[in-house]
């Protein structure tokens, strides 16, 4: 399936933005017919606004009493010190699981702002040089920030509003698709 780039850059394009998100999704979530056999995994720490996008979209379909299980909210996060075991777990929980993993992710300047669905794994980390576990059969990145030469002090200073969008757009998106 192709991959999908949705610009999310302002407001008014939110329900367009969750219109596509879950067009691409109803695909998956057709083949996959029972709730427990499509697993949402958020990766990302409530510690750090830049990453917190995962978490928080665990946390919005949560709330939602989104019906398939979600790992990774902000009470409960993925992160890079517990994301090895806690997806060795997912794993061995959900053996034929289809694993759809969000996570944030540093791009070009143009690209901030945009979200985008790629069929494949999440290499959490790999924008500020951590070498972590692959996740997902599904990756939805929200690129928050650009890629520079001081990726951690950057995505300290990304507005919580700017995150808060993309992560509602996301839930919408999977929630709609559902």
């Amino acid at each position: 399936m192709k991959n999908l780039r949705v610009l999310t850059t302002h407001v008014e394009e939110k329900y367009k933005a969750a219109r596509e998100i879950s067009n691409y999704l109803s695909t998956y979530f057709e083949a996959y017919p029972r709730h427990d056999d499509i697993i949402i995994v958020g990766i990302g720490t409530d510690k750090c606004i830049g990453d917190c996008l995962g978490p928080l979209v665990g946390t919005i379909l949560k709330k939602r009493d989104f019906i398939s299980p979600v790992y990774g909210t902000l009470k409960r996060p993925l992160h890079a010190l517990n994301l090895k075991d806690r997806v060795l777990s997912i794993k061995s929980r959900h053996p034929d699981a289809f694993i759809i993993a969000i996570d944030a992710c540093l791009g070009e300047d143009d690209s901030v702002g945009t979200i985008q669905i790629r069929s494949g794994p999440i290499d959490p980390g790999k924008g500020v040089g951590k070498n972590l576990p692959s996740v997902g059969d599904l990756s939805i990145i929200g690129i928050v920030e650009k890629l520079g030469n001081d990726n951690n002090s950057s995505l300290h200073n990304i507005r919580l509003s700017f995150i808060f969008e993309m992560a509602e757009i996301i839930a919408e998106g999977i929630m709609m698709g559902l």
